[in-house]
């Protein structure tokens, strides 16, 4: 049998194994929706989903990883129990033989690997799905970093690409319908197709390096490897080798003269201005990207996942900050609005409310909470509320998750307060004009303009509450009409194809061919329905915007 051959079977199975997963699950949770299983039987139903997702993650690897690190962090979208499977999945997976990691090399450099390097380990010191990274010596003595691609990652990728886009037609536009607010899982697909396609490509991580080297270039407290872009492409890229201590390593990190906690001090002031301005942000600084030098400086590495933000939803959360700062919460309201985690049916004036109630505590109450039971309570209340993470918002919300852990594995819970508030400080210092729109944001939040919001939109609520609830009922009428007709249409599916078993079993011809049709006819009104669906699910997300 050829390679192409082999190549080829190998990625069939792969689809095959997907899709097979894909469809067990899509029958399991129809299955239940039909029977009106109980919360704690959905509870169970999705942690056996989690787990065998996991394993196949596990047994597939490549891209599938990156797509369970994803869906980790969408607990605003994904029951808890399936969450609670995945939450720790980490992409690392087996090296390649060196053979094919040399054959690599030569390609891209056009000659021996001896003619560039004194000495390279054969055995890589870091391998994931896309990458591996190996240590090496250049010809003018020089230790450097060396990630290479692994071999036929984008021909596995793009399989894998394949495989997702047939789930998400068939899931997001002709099986189930899209949960809370109408999140469109097209677009999150294609984010994650963008960041995929950016990581597999070295040059342009090499270009994010030197972007990144650049901005903090004025930063004494952090330390970016330098590039060396005569031995890099899109498949290679070789950077400066350092060392450093793990933040999970706490013998070494305590025999350090700079303490654990001015360490975590340390790291916000690093990725604060990264989350909060305009620019490129780390998407994934868990504890192999981001180390601790032996003289307390912050070392960052693999600069493949990165986000970036728009200088609109800076501004929107620059003034969310000044607007909770000043408890200024209508314009808090407003901002969390533009910025997509307010969901249109959103009662802004009840949330006005519940951010009041949340900061209604003085800042010096903060050392006296039990944080934990407050970040579970915060939690709660965003699965309860009409919000949500936008799908824009994904990799940001990944990189703040990761290092929030860090942090809290650096310092006692109780200290996180004071951490956080003089990196804050400084980074509102450093706003220039901003602190302009601070004081407005402060005047707005004063009884007399107060006064005037009030009058009007106390004219106004009654009718908007009116309006509101009317569309809401009349959404609501259409959408269980297309789920109840789509339900008999399923279980018609369902019981044709089991008359074509009891066809072909008991040779009954006739039995056999009208079951054909029935399945056929219900399979086409079921097809039609989803269109129909999708067409107002669409209809209706555009007349919410």
């Amino acid at each position: 049998m050829s390679e192409s051959v082999v190549k080829t079977n190998s990625k069939l199975r792969r689809m095959a194994k997907v899709l097979s997963l894909a469809f067990v699950i899509f029958i399991q949770i129809y299955w239940y929706k039909l029977r009106n299983k109980t919360d704690a039987e959905w509870e169970v139903l999705w942690g056996k989903i989690g787990k065998k997702f996991r394993e196949t993650l596990f047994e597939l690897e490549g891209l599938l990883i990156k797509v369970g690190q994803l869906l980790s962090i969408r607990a605003d979208l994904l029951p808890k129990s399936f969450i609670q499977q995945i939450q720790d999945l980490t992409d690392h997976v087996p090296p390649s033989e060196w053979k094919e990691i040399e054959q690599i090399l030569e390609q891209e450099w056009g000659s021996p690997i001896e003619e560039h390097l004194q000495w390279i380990e054969k055995k890589a010191v870091a391998s994931a799905s896309i990458g591996e990274v190996y240590k090496g010596v250049l010809i003018n003595g020089e230790e450097v970093a060396i990630k290479v691609q692994r071999t036929e990652i984008e021909s596995i990728v793009q399989t894998d690409f394949r495989t997702l886009r047939m789930i998400i037609w068939f899931a997001a536009d002709h099986f189930v319908p899209v949960p809370k607010g109408f999140i469109n899982f097209k677009v999150l697909f294609d984010e994650l197709k963008q960041v995929i396609e950016r990581e597999l490509d070295f040059s342009k991580e090499k270009d994010t390096l030197l972007s990144f080297q650049k901005r903090f270039k004025d930063v004494d407290i952090v330390k970016i490897p330098e590039v060396y872009s005569d031995y890099c492409s899109s498949k290679v890229l070789v950077m400066e080798w350092m060392e450093g201590i793990r933040v999970t390593d706490e013998s070494r990190l305590d025999q350090l003269e700079i303490s654990r906690t001015e360490l975590a001090k340390r790291l916000i002031e690093i990725f604060l201005p990264q989350w909060l301005e305009p620019g490129l942000f780390h998407a994934d600084p868990h504890a192999g990207n981001v180390l601790i030098s032996e003289d307390g400086h912050i070392i960052l590495l693999d600069f493949g996942m990165i986000g970036e933000i728009s200088k609109r939803d800076a501004a929107n959360f620059q003034g969310l900050i000044e607007s909770m700062l000043s408890k200024n919460f209508s314009k808090a309201v407003e901002c969390l609005t533009q910025l997509g985690f307010l969901l249109p049916e959103a009662d802004k004036r009840t949330m006005e409310k519940l951010l009041a109630e949340m900061m209604s505590f003085e800042v010096n109450q903060w050392q006296d909470m039990d944080l934990f039971k407050f970040k579970l309570e915060m939690n709660n209340l965003i699965q309860a509320l009409p919000i949500q993470v936008p799908t824009r918002f994904v990799f940001l919300g990944r990189s703040f998750v990761t290092l929030e852990g860090m942090i809290y594995n650096l310092a006692p819970e109780e200290e996180f307060i004071v951490i956080l508030k003089p990196a804050f400080t400084n980074w509102i210092k450093k706003q220039g004009n901003h602190g302009w729109s601070f004081v407005w944001h402060w005047l707005q939040s004063q009884p007399l303009f107060k006064l005037f919001y009030s009058f009007k939109e106390f004219l106004t609520l009654p009718q908007k509450l009116e309006d509101l609830k009317e569309k809401e009922q009349r959404r609501q009428f259409q959408f269980t009409i297309y789920e109840n007709g789509k339900r008999q249409l399923f279980l018609l599916t369902l019981l044709s194809i089991g008359g074509v078993g009891v066809g072909l079993y008991s040779s009954h011809q006739f039995l056999m061919q009208f079951a054909i049709g029935g399945s056929l006819l219900s399979t086409v009104g079921y097809l039609f329905l989803s269109y129909q669906q999708k067409k107002w699910m669409k209809y209706m997300h555009e007349k919410r915007r």
